[in-house]
């Protein structure tokens, strides 16, 4: 079982920029991928970047390439996704999920674990 809880969200301006947080419970967590996620008022959930098991291996939507960089401290379990030149278009709820293989990685339902969201507003 992981237990996964997100933090850093918060109300920010264009341009600017946030570092999300994605803290897990479990003693085999290091052996999960982890993806981030965010879904929009009356859209679909969207996939935003994923991180292997080792930290090695990162895979970003297009739309966020050259934006946002995940990252993972598994000392800490905990996994990041920090986003810059934020616009009013990332405004949403971010997600973080686990899942136990590399493929599929934009495809939120093959990811068994997720945690509650945390809200990202950006202000024009």
């Amino acid at each position: 079982q992981v237990q996964m809880v997100e933090s850093g969200g918060g109300l920010v301006q264009a341009g600017g920029s946030l570092r999300l947080s994605c803290a897990a419970s479990g003693r085999t967590f290091s052996n999960y991928v982890v993806g981030w996620f965010r879904q929009a008022p009356g859209k679909e959930r969207e996939f935003q970047a994923a991180i292997s098991w080792s930290g090695v291996s990162t895979y970003y939507a297009d739309s966020v390439k050259g934006r946002f960089t995940i990252s993972r401290e598994d000392a800490q379990k905990t996994v990041y996704l920090q986003m810059h030149s934020l616009t009013p278009e990332d405004t949403a709820v971010y997600y973080c999920a686990a899942k136990g293989s590399w493929d599929n990685l934009a495809s939120s339902q093959q990811y068994r674990y997720w945690g509650q969201g945390t809200q990202v507003t950006v202000s024009s």
